[in-house]
């Protein structure tokens, strides 16, 4: 996202940042999000001119770098145009800030940002402690708006929003910045001139997901496969090689985490922990605990709690649908022109997409239960999965709606070029489908087949009297 353009959704940030520009006092905001989420942009679209100062980290950088580039940024935004000698410490840095500030005369808060934040705080620099001097001993007293970014999500929750030493309980808000939604991917491209119809941006969703950077590449007048096509699998295609840059700028050691991101590709209903370190051949240890904590609370995976099961069940999903598709598609092809053109064709894409639809529904459930019309009514999101045996098939259910009001709803998910047609043979799999979850839950709740496809369904001899709700993509892309 460039900063020649509007700001798009985010509300409820917004709604966030202006509340601590009006407050009584000063206020310290954590910002966290992927890389490429939107962060920077965010801060800076909605301030503007009135921050006061701001410092990006520089990935890998020395303190003497960091302390350095302080300066540079110093100049930028300071009155006086005197030349200073570099700080030789953060302490140092952040008294020369606060002289800064108190020579500014604003009516408002004045505000500060600081970006990529762990980059600058590394072990021994002394950027914590020195904050926590600047903010307790100077900053509370002066009406200040502190924002911190940073995409090492973890990091920022550990050392900053649940800090045990002097910056304990002063985050006073914490904004964690999620990819688009598929309304917010539509909105975007409506503001950039990017005509596509819905099923169009179901499939660009896919492949690279709500990341706003990305769909910031997306070029006015072609399709999405053409577009997929110049992104990912042409020699000099903005993500062809993004998937390295991706974990080793949020990451100081990034090779264990894509070890664990590839295995997880290889199962589309995730792996429990220990599976995970078989498939890796890591240690079933404290790191891949915490690996897994670090690439969940930075949204390239997601954990749950399948259906009937207890908390050592637990699943862990791949989310980030740019990483997956780099694994499964760009990773292994040859760069060249119209390559996706001819992978969409085959057998191997249609397979996947169904399972990509499944995803992207499985993120925007809260629509298709306001679609049911129990919004109203609370509800758990789950999948189940039986294994088979000599004698039958195993089966699983990727989304089930489990309600309070006595109810479940078993959704199947289909991702088809136009309306879809129940056959006698998936009709028959349906019926034993629910039969069998029925007779391994031991529920008493009704169960109901709920539909979400493309274009809907052809209502047929089959469908009639099986399928109780028939849902449609076009809700996906509804503003809850």
């Amino acid at each position: 996202m460039t900063s020649s353009q509007e700001l798009v959704g985010r509300y409820a940030e917004i709604k966030a940042l202006n509340r601590a520009l009006v407050s009584d006092k000063s206020e310290m905001i954590a910002v966290i999000g992927r890389r490429r989420v939107g962060k920077t942009f965010l801060i800076r679209q909605h301030f503007k001119s009135k921050i006061d100062f701001e410092l990006t980290g520089i990935q890998d950088g020395t303190l003497a770098e960091q302390l350095q580039n302080f300066v540079f940024q110093f100049f930028e935004y300071a009155s006086h145009t005197q030349s200073i000698k570099t700080p030789e410490s953060w302490l140092e840095a952040f008294y020369l800030l606060r002289k800064h500030l108190e020579k500014r005369r604003v009516k408002r808060k004045k505000i500060i940002f600081i970006d990529e934040l762990p980059w600058i705080a590394t072990p021994r620099s002394g950027f914590i402690k020195a904050l926590d001097n600047f903010w307790n001993s100077w900053a509370t007293k002066h009406n200040i708006v502190l924002v911190i970014c940073g995409s090492a999500a973890t990091w920022m929750i550990k050392k900053i929003i649940y800090n045990k030493g002097g910056l304990h309980n002063r985050v006073t808000d914490v904004i964690r910045l999620q990819p688009f939604t598929l309304a917010e991917t539509a909105d975007y491209f409506k503001k950039k001139k990017v005509k596509l119809n819905r099923n169009q941006i179901l499939e660009l969703y896919m492949a690279i997901g709500g990341i706003p950077l990305y769909l910031d590449k997306i070029e006015p007048g072609k399709t999405a496969a053409q577009n997929i096509d110049s992104l990912c699998f042409q020699k000099d295609g903005f993500l062809r090689d993004e998937f390295e840059k991706l974990y080793s700028s949020v990451y100081s050691s990034p090779e264990f985490h894509v070890k664990i991101i590839r295995s997880l590709s290889s199962k589309w209903q995730g792996l429990t922990r220990k599976e995970i370190a078989q498939q890796s051949k890591l240690p079933d240890g404290g790191r891949i605990s915490r690996i897994l904590d670090e690439l969940d609370s930075a949204g390239f995976i997601s954990s749950y709690i399948p259906f009937d099961k207890k908390k050592k069940g637990k699943l862990y999903r791949l989310t980030d649908e740019y990483s997956l598709f780099y694994i499964k598609f760009i990773k292994p092809s040859t760069p060249s022109k119209q390559q996706w053109l001819k992978i969409s064709q085959t057998q191997k894409w249609k397979s996947w997409s169904g399972y990509a639809f499944e995803s992207i529904c499985i993120k925007h459930a809260d629509l298709i239960q306001q679609e049911l019309g129990i919004s109203g009514i609370y509800t758990e999101y789950g999948s189940f999965y039986s294994k088979g045996s000599s004698q039958q098939k195993g089966f699983q259910i990727d989304l089930l709606i489990d309600r309070s009001d006595n109810a479940i709803n078993i959704c199947e998910m289909k991702f088809y070029a136009g309306t879809f047609s129940i056959s006698k043979s998936y009709a028959n799999a349906l019926r034993e489908k629910r039969i069998r979850f029925i007779e391994k839950t031991k529920t008493k709740k009704q169960v109901f087949i709920t539909m979400i496809s493309s274009y809907g369904i052809n209502a047929n001899k089959h469908s009639v009297g099986l399928i109780d709700h028939d849902v449609q993509s076009d809700i996906l892309f509804r503003k809850l």
